[in-house]
């Protein structure tokens, strides 16, 4: 009888921001979780073809990238819930990102949040 538990999924962080980044990656690491980050839609893509990604946390300061561009470019084997964050300001920002399907939230309320957001997520 094995007692193994099923591996966690990894997060996966679409951000320029060094600063937040490293918050994200910390916070999932002092949870026992992975986050990896990328900085474009191609290697995002290349990333979720792995089949191991349980969410994508997307900041919507990203240039060139949207939630719309992701979900074309994302592998229909691979389609994972998209968390899209942003300034709570940007209000037409983050409904043209709940609009294309993601759910969406304030950096404040990700960052508030995020040890729950991960484990809802990534943990089996």
């Amino acid at each position: 009888m094995t007692t193994d538990k099923p591996a966690s999924r990894v997060g996966l962080l679409i951000s320029p921001d060094l600063f937040f980044t490293s918050k994200v990656t910390g916070t999932a690491q002092a949870l026992g979780l992975r986050v990896d980050s990328v900085d474009d839609i191609a290697r995002a893509t290349l990333r979720l073809q792995a089949g191991d990604i349980g969410c994508v946390l997307l900041d919507l300061a990203a240039p060139r990238v949207s939630v719309a561009d992701l979900l074309s470019a994302m592998p229909d084997s691979a389609r994972v819930p998209i968390i899209a964050f942003g300034s709570h300001v940007n209000v037409e920002l983050l409904e043209s990102a709940r609009s294309a399907g993601a759910e969406v939230m304030p950096r404040s309320q990700l960052s508030a949040t995020l040890p729950q957001i991960l484990r809802g997520y990534l943990i089996p």
